[in-house]
């Protein structure tokens, strides 16, 4: 019976200095918790956010780039949507321009009658077959490299940059002193001097012959084949003169402007951007985290794009906690925040349209923070325990 009570005061003991130090450590996991709350893993949202500072900013006098925050309310919406409005019509007007008349250019065929006077006929070379490419000139007078016509008793005339009825006139004036009253007819046999390109997401993409007739931007797309399924209709880019000029055609047609104010010219190359470029990156605690596409007018807004993320995830979601991070550069970078805690707030994602390039984040709630926490200190807490009862 003393043995008996001698051992079991002695594994009581034993015990006793286990529990002690199991509490003890107990104590300093929970310590560390509570202080890893504040720092628990994965990205958070703050009220006050900034940019790093790259090594280039360093040299500045700035030392940190504050990024606002600001909420998405109908007013905010109403304002974005001016502006975008505002910008789409100067990039308009820079481009609309009314048709002129058909110049004259290096390559262009032209076929000239002096009535009766059928000898001038066997001064056209002649042609043995059809074209077999539009770049092939036909019989006729071709502009040379000088931008000058080879015309029997007259020689070179130069007519590049004039008009078919100005060439007719000058013909006519040069041959009065070979001929009586000669009557002159020019006609452009064979357009080849001027042309613009069209590249992207049409059926088909290539060089596209400027005629008589004045090629406006619908003209060049449907002389492509239209828009290809994976286009973005609202991210059209017309290059000119080493400049870039965005445009919107869905947003033209909603404002009543006409894409046929747009007149294209020569060397002018029109990019139709693919649907693929323009995404939005959709991150945090939604199903489906993934880049969503706008659709084929170019229209993307916030309910569309958590829509193809697979929505909130709902055990995870903070959905008060929803923002829009847009902007690459520190002067341009704007973080927008939507409370969607209530569905009346979706009203205001169904308005809001988001930008190539954003990103959507949806933050994750405190109990998901803190399970986080314990998920990353429980191994530690375990092999603590172990090593306390095997030590003592």
């Amino acid at each position: 019976m003393r043995h008996f009570r001698e051992g079991w005061f002695a594994t009581s003991t034993i015990w006793i200095v286990v529990c002690r130090g199991a509490r003890l450590f107990s104590l300093v996991v929970l310590c560390a918790t509570a202080a890893a709350c504040a720092v628990a893993p994965g990205m958070r949202m703050t009220k006050s956010a900034t940019l790093p500072v790259t090594e280039a900013d360093k040299n500045s006098p700035a030392t940190e780039l504050p990024v606002p925050i600001t909420d998405i309310n109908l007013s905010l919406i109403a304002q974005l949507r001016d502006a975008a409005q505002k910008t789409a019509n100067e990039q308009t007007q820079k481009l609309t321009a009314q048709p002129s008349a058909y110049t004259l250019g290096v390559g262009d065929v032209l076929q000239i009658t002096v009535w009766d006077h059928p000898e001038f006929a066997a001064a056209q070379p002649p042609q043995s077959q059809a074209p077999t490419r539009a770049s092939d000139p036909i019989a006729g007078f071709v502009v040379d490299e000088s931008g000058n016509l080879q015309f029997p008793f007259i020689g070179a005339l130069h007519v590049e940059g004039e008009r078919i009825e100005q060439v007719q006139r000058d013909l006519k004036r040069a041959l009065v002193k070979v001929f009586v009253d000669p009557q002159v007819t020019v006609r452009i046999a064979s357009y080849r001097a001027k042309q613009v390109y069209v590249d992207g997401e049409v059926h088909t993409p290539g060089s596209l012959t400027l005629n008589d007739i004045p090629m406006t931007l619908y003209e060049a797309i449907n002389r492509a084949g239209g828009f290809s399924p994976t286009a973005d209709q609202s991210r059209l880019v017309l290059v000119r003169n080493g400049r870039s000029y965005p445009l919107n055609l869905p947003q033209m047609l909603d404002s009543g402007q006409s894409p046929s104010n747009i007149i294209l010219q020569s060397g002018d190359l029109l990019r139709v951007v693919s649907r693929d470029e323009n995404g939005v990156f959709v991150m945090g605690e939604v199903n489906k985290p993934a880049t969503a596409l706008p659709m084929r007018d170019g229209r993307l807004t916030l309910s569309d794009a958590i829509s193809q993320a697979g929505s909130f995830n709902t055990s995870s979601a903070d959905a008060a906690q929803l923002y829009v991070i847009r902007g690459l550069t520190g002067t341009s970078s704007q973080v927008f925040h939507l409370d969607a805690h209530s569905p009346v707030s979706m009203l205001l994602a169904n308005q809001f349209e988001l930008q190539p390039k954003d990103i959507v984040y949806v933050d994750g709630n405190g109990l998901v923070r803190f399970n986080r926490v314990l998920t990353l200190l429980l191994p530690a807490l375990n092999a603590g325990l172990t090593a306390a009862i095997v030590t003592k």
